[in-house]
């Protein structure tokens, strides 16, 4: 069992979550709250495993708030407001949920935190990428096809759970595959993981800014754990 807490000043946005979480099997709503101190004696008193969490509240912000814990659970931020998204994501958290918040949304959310905590089934399902050693290419299947994405095409790669999203020159590819996969299908020295969600290829980089790297006026948020790697490629072309 899943025990989660929610947190939000607005009832209607506690309501909807709870909604959303019924429909999933094994997660215990232990406590809403209206702010983040109330929120306190919940978490020191006993594991909780994932937190939704506004982001604008009374007394202290979501973001604020998670900083300030020694051991934060697994937080899923859920909030109006787009300007935290690259705060939030440099906190390592499972996902951030534009409001209203839509049960296929929500379900994304759902799965990275499984993937996060290992949850699903370690069996991996059917390898749904094909690349030849050495071959700029690589074969995604969708929609019941094969198609042939060309490396030096693909500008970054997006993470939803079960699922990734291959964004290319061309438009994007939504495929049935895990983003470790996709780690080791493609070559360290091409593509570069800035982010448990998101791989982005290095030649497509246009800036690299605090806590975000810029492709295509795309600002994709660096991972806190993540961080060694892109000061790594910093370093290296800066020689």
């Amino acid at each position: 069992m899943y025990k989660c807490v929610i947190i939000d000043d607005e009832p209607i946005a506690r309501r909807i979550i709870k909604n959303h979480l019924s429909n999933f099997k094994d997660f215990q709503i232990v406590e809403e709250c209206s702010n983040a101190p109330e929120a306190m004696p919940v978490l020191s008193k006993q594991k909780i495993d994932l937190l939704f969490c506004d982001i604008r509240m009374p007394q202290i912000t979501g973001v604020e708030f998670i900083r300030s814990l020694a051991h934060p659970p697994r937080v899923i931020f859920t909030t109006a407001f787009r300007d935290y998204a690259i705060d939030a994501f440099d906190l390592n958290v499972v996902d951030y949920l534009l409001k209203p918040i839509s049960f296929e949304r929500f379900t994304q959310a759902i799965n990275k935190y499984f993937e996060t905590t290992g949850a699903l089934a370690e069996s991996s399902p059917k390898k749904t990428v094909e690349a030849p050693k050495n071959q700029d290419y690589i074969f995604l299947k969708s929609d019941k096809k094969l198609y042939k994405v060309d490396l030096n095409e693909i500008l970054w790669i997006e993470s939803l759970g079960d699922y990734i999203l291959v964004f290319t020159s061309e438009g994007k590819i939504t495929t049935k595959e895990r983003i470790g996969t996709m780690v080791e299908m493609l070559s360290s020295d091409k593509f570069i993981r800035i982010h448990r969600s998101f791989i982005v290829s290095i030649a497509k980089i246009n800036t690299i800014g605090p806590g975000f790297v810029e492709v295509e006026k795309k600002k994709i948020p660096i991972g806190r754990s993540y961080k060694k790697e892109i000061n790594f490629l910093i370093n290296i072309n800066s020689r």
